[in-house]
Order: structure tokens, then C-alpha cells, then sequence
């Protein structure tokens, strides 16, 4: 009996690195020769990385200059299809999704291809803090709509379409929950409304007209990563002080009401948010007045780092839903 030949495997790393400026949530992007935006990607080279986590770092600074602050794995993605272009016969790619937080939007970037770019360049209907976005009422609630009619007989979910529909985009009295970022990217990608769903051949994508502009797309399945990120990062802000490793040491309270917004995609109540964060007692003042803020001036806090030793899950409890 022969043998059956094993497709051989390759590990990649791929970053998902968010910075803030100006009150926008940004993304590293790097462009290939093809010029479509991607994450940072990387391969992992097992004799010069005694693990993952290193080999990430290692050749981000190298091909980006970046040191990397907060680091965290996510998932591992190796959907087939996913990664491969039309035609691929070698190795198929693994690739381990990281999210990692850095201050550092000012490096010396001008040497490489890499440039941070806004996150909801990509993810668009994900930003609610003006309300929601027109995107979702006039293409995608429409065309899931069209899409969900239809059942198919080899779904396995345990939802069926329509449900999915209402609960991911809090239709007909559902709640928008903002952590379900990969949910909403999913479904949009199986009903071939993305344009990866298209380039990947997918029979939804294949059989109807997508609408256009869903999104600026990014090669290979980084949407999809850059999804888990964002996701990862608003249930984290959650009971987490992850989001001090964005701002500066030294912040305003509305500096750290905006950054907050900026990840959570939604407006906050200004009082309920400032005592919110007087209950938890995540930050101290410094006793310094900024002069910076275009207007009155105002009291500069720091992160209190005791809070670390207090209690096990110290975070800002913003509510889930809207």
C-alpha cells in the first residue's frame, strides 16, 4: 500500500497593532506588490525563535522598527482557502493572529511599506459613536436580507440565517452587542458580501452582486484577524486596564473617555463615564493642570497601578449593549 503524501505546513505570524491618534483607533498595515493592505505577517523560523512570541517581536522591529509593548496570541487561522491564492500547490499556511498595543505611531516608518491606517477603514459598520452607520440600513441589511431567505439544507448552525441576522446586527429589538465583531465579519463573508468571499470563490459570492464599498478588503483572510483583534481588545477593556498601554502616562479624563469610544464603537454618557471610572479607581491625579486642551484647562491623571494587586479583574465596565 502506498503511502498517502501529507501537505506539508508553514507557520506564520501575523500582528494585529492598534495604535490611537486624534482619537482614532489605528491598524499597522503593510502593502505587498499586489496593493492591497495587509496586517504585518511574518514567518516563524523555529532555529531563531525560541517561541512564537519572540519571533513576533523579532521581526517586527526589524521590518517595522516598532517595539512592541502589550502582546497577547489570539487564534490560530488556517481555514483552507483562507490564506491560498486560486492554483496553489505548496505548503499551506497556518498562521498565529496576535494583538499587540503600542504609543509608538511616530517611528521611522518612512523606509518601510508599513503605515497605520483606521481600523474601521476596514470594518466600517462597526463604528457607532454618531449613531449607526448608514452602511448598515441602506446595503448590508438589505442584502442579508435577500441572503437569509434562503435556507440551505447543508447548514449546520444551530441558528438559522435570519436569527443570525437580527441578534449580530440588533434588529427588531435585539441589542447591538459591540464584541461581536468576528460574528458580523463571519456572516458577511458567508453570505459573499466581502469582496475575500469573491476572491476565495465562495458559491455566494460567485451567484449574486455583491454590494460595493463593504469595507476596504486586505489580502489573504487579515480581515478576519483584524476582526478577532478588535473583538478581543472590547471584551478586554472590560476587565482589563489594556487601555492605558494606548494613551500617553499622562491623560485627561476625556482623553480616556475618547480612547474608549474609539475602540468601543459607541458614544458614552460623559457623567456615567466619569463615575465609572471614580468607582473603579483605576486612576489617580497628578496633581498638574493641562493647558492643551483648547479650552479650560484641565486636571492630568495616571493609571494606578496598585489597582493590580487589589483586585484580579480591574477594567472599565462600560454596559455590553446598546
Amino acid at each position: 500500500m502506498s503511502e498517502k503524501l501529507l501537505t506539508p505546513i508553514e507557520i506564520g505570524l501575523t500582528a494585529a497593532i492598534v495604535a490611537i491618534e486624534n482619537h482614532e483607533p489605528l491598524i499597522l498595515t503593510a502593502r505587498d506588490s499586489d496593493g492591497l493592505a495587509g496586517l504585518p505577517f511574518g514567518p516563524f523560523d523555529a532555529p531563531s525563535h525560541r517561541t512564537f512570541e519572540i519571533g513576533l517581536r523579532a521581526w517586527v522591529e526589524e521590518q517595522t522598527g516598532l517595539r512592541l509593548g502589550y502582546v497577547e496570541q489570539l487564534y490560530t487561522f488556517g481555514d483552507r482557502g483562507r490564506h491560498a491564492e486560486a492554483g496553489d500547490t505548496g505548503a499551506h499556511m497556518v498562521s498565529i493572529g496576535y494583538l499587540a498595543l503600542t504609543r509608538a505611531i511616530g517611528g521611522d516608518l518612512a523606509a518601510t511599506r508599513a503605515s497605520f491606517a483606521p481600523w474601521y477603514r476596514f470594518l466600517p459598520w462597526e463604528d457607532r459613536r454618531e449613531g449607526p452607520p448608514a452602511i448598515i440600513a441602506n446595503d448590508i441589511i438589505p442584502a442579508l436580507t435577500e441572503w437569509a431567505e434562503v435556507e440551505t439544507p447543508e447548514t449546520t448552525r444551530a441558528l438559522p440565517r435570519k436569527d443570525r441576522v437580527r441578534f449580530y446586527f440588533g434588529l427588531e429589538g435585539a441589542a447591538w452587542d459591540e464584541e461581536r465583531v468576528l460574528d458580523r465579519y463571519e456572516l458577511l463573508y458567508e453570505a459573499g458580501l466581502v469582496e475575500e468571499a469573491r476572491r476565495d470563490g465562495r458559491p455566494a459570492a460567485l451567484a449574486r452582486k455583491a454590494p460595493s464599498a463593504l469595507g476596504t478588503s486586505m489580502r489573504f483572510d487579515h480581515r478576519r484577524i483584524l476582526a478577532t483583534a478588535i473583538a478581543r481588545l472590547r471584551a478586554k477593556l472590560k476587565y482589563r486596564p489594556v487601555v492605558f498601554e494606548l494613551l500617553p502616562a499622562e491623560f485627561t479624563l476625556t482623553e480616556l473617555q475618547y480612547t474608549v469610544e474609539a475602540i468601543s464603537g459607541r458614544h458614552l454618557h460623559k457623567q456615567n463615564f466619569r463615575r465609572l471610572v471614580e468607582m473603579e479607581a483605576l486612576v489617580e491625579p497628578t496633581g498638574v493642570m493641562s493647558t492643551q486642551t483648547g479650552g479650560r484647562p484641565a486636571a492630568l491623571y495616571r493609571f494606578r497601578r496598585d489597582v493590580l494587586q487589589e483586585r484580579p479583574a480591574p477594567g472599565l465596565r462600560v454596559r455590553s449593549r446598546r
